[in-house]
């Protein structure tokens, strides 16, 4: 009796330990950081070489919109099962409708095992799993009205996701690992301009094309043949702000402040300076918000005493709470006449935490993008990207919706990797985009104008605060 009873005792135990191996494997699965698999798992003696983290659905790479739905997907697509693996991301989408990934993953599912297209979407997703977010739903949405318009030539486009941590290390083994892999024609990524210069070799190395939807860095102009991008540069929002400050506002002095960690602050920080001189006004103080002894009380007070009528806030996002403190100090501020003084910003501060934090401190405001879904009236996508998503989609999205489409131009035309390069070359190349034509420059610079914006008390936000185009 007593050994019956040890022997169910064991049985037991033994059950109940498979079941909490099996919950901890799951788990492991659904939320190790890419980076630490990309590190520990990497026993190759070849330094350059990458296990394998890209996922076109065989596994979740976003732990924080995981849902039992997704991960059923994910195994069916594991086991090739890819109409039950349909049902299961449509209904994860069913429960969480903003989710690009699992868009990515059904518009990939449906394709299965069939002929198709591939193109790679990198992007950062520890670092900064919001911009990840919106990249990916341009790309989503892309892969979705190519698809469903008939593919590209009758040939759907498939989408693999690749997460590089924001790091230039892993960015550029990832880099060769998608080299290495001859059923991807081109690549969308990097996330920012430091990461995209960092890579830019090893993709030339592959001949394999990538455009950038967010890195501004007037570096990277012309790096490389098969480097393009289709967010404007700097050089193009820092014109447009120099000549709003010292032609439409009439004001002369600037304070300017940047951090000098960030590459394409630094960039947009340059680019403006020099902007500002050619239009004949004067940079009064430049303020590296990310020295160590930063004060936003003293920088400012010192750009006051030396006559800035005007605070340029070239900032990356790492760095917002710092240019924020400043916009709030500026509120209490007034000059002789009674006035605060105009606040000028790049991209990067178009953020709802802008609109949150600061509020009626930043009401004012303009700050320069390279789409607004406002700035041109009729326009289809960002009505199209509201019915998708369920949300208002931003820049980032737009840019990477634009860059996935002019790599399907490109493929129609000539798929392969050096077609693509070739095409997206060629001075006659055009692509529709969200808002404007996709054109590049020879150095692969987007050619498009950027639109300045303003921060107004809101009539249909959910916000108190919005981001209106300035007529």
């Amino acid at each position: 009796m007593y050994q019956n009873n040890e022997t169910k005792l064991l049985g037991l135990s033994l059950m109940i330990s498979l079941a909490l191996v099996s919950g901890c494997l799951w788990w492991f699965k659904v939320t190790t950081s890419p980076l630490s698999m990309l590190v520990s798992n990497n026993t190759s003696s070849d330094k350059t070489s990458i296990p394998n983290y890209l996922s076109e659905g065989d596994h979740i790479l976003f732990s924080d919109s995981t849902t039992l739905e997704k991960q059923l997907g994910v195994e069916a697509v594991t086991a090739g099962n890819y109409d039950q693996a349909v049902v299961k991301f449509t209904e994860s989408l069913d429960l969480h409708r903003d989710d690009p990934e699992a868009l990515i993953y059904l518009n990939n599912a449906r394709i299965g095992e069939k002929p198709s297209y591939t193109i790679a979407a990198v992007v950062s997703i520890s670092d900064d799993i919001n911009t990840a977010k919106d990249i990916l739903r341009g790309v989503a949405q892309a892969q979705q009205e190519i698809n469903q318009a008939g593919g590209i030539k009758g040939i759907p486009l498939k989408v693999l996701i690749a997460n590089d941590d924001n790091n230039p290390e892993v960015a550029k083994k990832l880099a060769l690992k998608l080299v290495s892999k001859p059923e991807i024609l081109a690549v969308v990524g990097n996330f920012n301009s430091k990461v995209t210069q960092a890579t830019a070799d090893s993709y030339e190395s592959g001949k394999l094309v990538t455009i950038s939807p967010i890195s501004t860095s007037v570096n990277l102009s012309g790096i490389s043949d098969f480097v393009f991008r289709s967010v404007p540069n700097d050089l193009l929002a820092a014109r447009a702000l120099a000549k709003h400050m010292v032609q439409d506002l009439k004001q002369n002095n600037v304070a300017v402040f940047y951090n000098y960690q960030s590459e394409s602050s630094q960039s947009l920080k340059s680019e403006f300076v020099t902007a500002v001189f050619l239009e004949g006004g004067r940079v009064v103080s430049e303020f590296d918000v990310s020295e160590k002894n930063f004060s936003a009380a003293k920088s400012f007070k010192q750009a006051i005493n030396r006559g800035a009528q005007v605070l340029m806030l070239g900032a990356d996002y790492s760095s917002l709470d710092q240019v924020l403190n400043v916009v709030q100090l500026n509120s209490k501020h007034r000059n002789s006449l009674g006035q605060q003084l105009v606040i000028l910003a790049g991209n990067q501060v178009y953020s709802t935490k802008t609109l949150t934090v600061a509020g009626k401190d930043a009401e004012g405001m303009v700050v320069a993008l390279p789409w607004h879904p406002l700035a041109k009236p009729g326009s289809e996508f960002p009505k199209t990207a509201y019915q998708l998503w369920g949300i208002d989609v931003n820049w980032r999205t737009a840019m990477a919706y634009d860059a996935v489409q002019a790599l399907s131009a490109a493929i129609r035309r000539n798929p392969s990797r050096t077609g693509v390069q070739q095409e997206l070359s060629a001075p006659n190349f055009f692509a529709r985009g969200a808002a404007a034509p996709i054109r590049f420059f020879p150095s692969g610079d987007r050619y498009q104008p950027v639109n300045l914006v303003t921060i107004e008390p809101s009539n249909s936000s959910s916000l108190e605060y919005e981001f209106v185009p300035i007529p």
